[in-house]
């Protein structure tokens, strides 16, 4: 998976970026093992897709979900154009764990 990304700012404990999906391309599903997601949705739209319990928050620009630590997720676009979001991550040391596709 590929998207384009862009760092605002980055420390030990936080890094705000923006993030731009091609249509309909989505992020992996993974978590965080300390670091809660902050998104703001600033063109096109989003859908943020949770696992346990299944649901899913859409977006559109001016648009704002959070991702508790440790809960399985990934950003879609919505829609066939580029879509742009701004990522807040912290407090917390980043990581990026990859879960296995979802099949439900």
């Amino acid at each position: 998976m590929s998207y384009r990304d862009e760092v605002i700012l980055e420390t030990g404990d936080v890094r705000v970026r923006i993030l731009a999906l091609e249509g309909e391309q989505a992020t992996a599903w993974h978590f965080h093992t300390a670091v809660t997601d902050r998104m703001l949705c600033l063109e096109g739209a989003i859908a943020v897709e949770f696992r346990d319990p299944r649901e899913h928050v859409d977006l559109e620009p001016g648009g704002r979900c959070e991702v508790a630590v440790a809960r399985v997720h990934r950003v879609v676009n919505r829609a066939s154009g580029t879509a742009k979001y701004l990522l807040v991550q912290g407090v917390g040391r980043y990581d990026f764990n990859v879960t296995e596709e979802s099949t439900s």
